[in-house]
């Protein structure tokens, strides 16, 4: 089966694809990825069962079948990827890990492959160039799925466009993005996400930009870049693709150095802002009013955003709008319609606090701004719950040392959650409680959590700030106050 065989089954299908065998679409095409802890070919029949057309599948987890693979996937596309070998391949016969009774029916609807994941990956790059649409790939380290909310609320305004859903920006994520993206639309925002050196410089492969902005670059994932300069090099990789294509045009925010500079490095055009050419001004907020304002020229912008460190998410859009032709006035109305949700920048009213709700994800840079913010907003009562900042290899303690050192010299209490914040008080001789600031210690949210219930007058009238890397799950906080 070639590549264009499998595109037509993926358009009978009415362009559904999907991976996960318990939410498969009714007529979908099922591909059965390969783990290191799963094995999606032992759930295909399953995933026929309920309601997949087809299912593309390893060749060698069905012996003695006949079939071809997608041909010629991978040479044609350069991925690459891993191969089955490298995915923990192992014959698996018919077994399922699910009662299936076994039919000719379902038989006849396996399609046979080398690789589903290369196969899937083959099939967005050949869908993503039958559309032809602009694409505007956006990677960076803080800020992504927000910025790219705005983008494409600023870009709506003229334009049909589809976007990344939720956090789909991995090695699996992009390709489903590129194949959710309806025949009609006239733009796509594709957010790409990086833990390794090679992550951003793979995906470029797949989503093909013809635009690309980096939000900022800052310490996160160090257990996987190395350093500082592992990230810029990671995250800059979109550029060197767009530097390689005749016009692409890279969005750049001049107050970043160092991606100025290497966007500049790049054969291709730049289209260039800042706070200062704007003419941007943060105004200021209230504990009853915190949310993001900011003056643009003669313009002002009212967003639903909490945290001033949005300020460079909001004019990446509405410059990128700019560039595409948007009305200023459209692109700053949908950008104050934009509210966030999945606890990025999000403001939550209890009936006993205010709560600033950024507990989706957390790095030194991130969770540094987070604290500034809460600094500078104009309440009497503050409160930071942060929990452990996660994949920061052996800088992992000094850096938790250094927020802790942050919170104290902006005179904001705490209570901290995690390990890696123990060490840190540890090392720098801070007792959780007996300190002014640091007012304690959890092992866990779950914990925290518990604390909370049973002292709310301790935990009332307040400003919040609730923060962590997502394994923390700094959520679990949020019911009890």
């Amino acid at each position: 089966m070639s590549i264009e065989d499998l595109y037509g089954l993926y358009l009978k299908c009415g362009c559904k694809v999907s991976t996960d065998s318990r939410t498969v679409p009714a007529g979908a095409v099922f591909f059965a990825l390969r783990g290191e802890n799963f094995d999606g070919n032992e759930y295909a029949l399953r995933a026929l069962e309920a309601g997949a057309a087809y299912a593309v599948v390893n060749a060698d987890a069905f012996p003695g079948m006949t079939g071809s693979a997608v041909s010629s996937a991978t040479a044609t596309h350069g991925l690459a990827q891993k191969t089955s070998a490298d995915r923990t391949a192992s014959p698996h016969g018919l077994a399922q890990k699910t009662s299936v009774r076994v039919t000719p029916d379902l038989i006849g609807r396996l399609i046979l492959v080398e690789d589903p994941f290369v196969a899937l990956q083959a099939l967005a790059i050949h869908h993503r160039q039958v559309l032809g649409i602009p694409v505007i790939g956006l990677t960076g380290t803080n800020g992504k799925t927000t910025t790219k909310e705005l983008i494409a609320a600023a870009l709506g305004a003229k334009f049909k466009v589809s976007a990344t859903k939720g956090n789909l920006n991995n090695d699996i994520g992009v390709p489903l993005t590129l194949l959710s993206i309806p025949g009609d639309a006239e733009m796509a925002v594709v957010e790409m996400g990086a833990n390794h050196p090679d992550d951003i410089a793979k995906l470029v492969k797949v989503s093909q930009p013809d635009y690309g902005y980096i939000t900022n670059v800052g310490k996160a994932h160090l257990l996987g870049f190395g350093s500082y300069e592992g990230v810029l090099a990671a995250k800059t990789e979109l550029y060197k693709w767009l530097g390689s294509r005749n016009g692409s045009v890279i969005f750049v925010n001049t107050d970043h150095a160092d991606l100025a500079a290497a966007a500049r490095a790049q054969a291709c055009h730049q289209w260039e802002f800042s706070r200062a050419s704007l003419g941007v001004e943060v105004l200021p907020t209230t504990a009853e009013n915190p949310y993001l304002a900011i003056k643009v020229g003669k313009d002002e912008i009212h967003t639903k955003l909490v945290g001033a460190y949005n300020t460079d998410n909001v004019i990446a859009a509405l410059s990128i709008a700019e560039y595409f032709g948007v009305k200023r006035a459209d692109a700053i109305a949908a950008i104050e319609a934009y509210t966030p949700a999945n606890s990025r920048s999000q403001l939550e009213k209890t009936s006993r606090n205010t709560l600033i709700v950024d507990a989706y994800n957390a790095n030194p840079t991130s969770m540094g701004l987070a604290i500034d913010n809460l600094a500078a907003l104009q309440s009497d009562a503050k409160l930071a719950l942060l929990g452990d900042m996660r994949e920061l290899g052996d800088a992992s303690v000094e850096e938790h040392k250094g927020i802790v050192r942050k919170l104290v010299a902006a005179g904001i209490k705490a209570c901290l959650v995690g390990e890696e914040f123990g060490k840190a008080l540890q090392e720098l001789g801070i007792v959780p409680g007996a300190d002014a600031i640091i007012k304690g210690h959890f092992a866990d949210s779950d914990t925290l959590a518990s604390h909370v219930s049973g002292h709310t007058a301790d935990f009332s009238g307040l400003t919040i700030l609730v923060k962590g890397s997502r394994g923390i799950k700094m959520e679990k906080v949020i019911p009890e106050l």
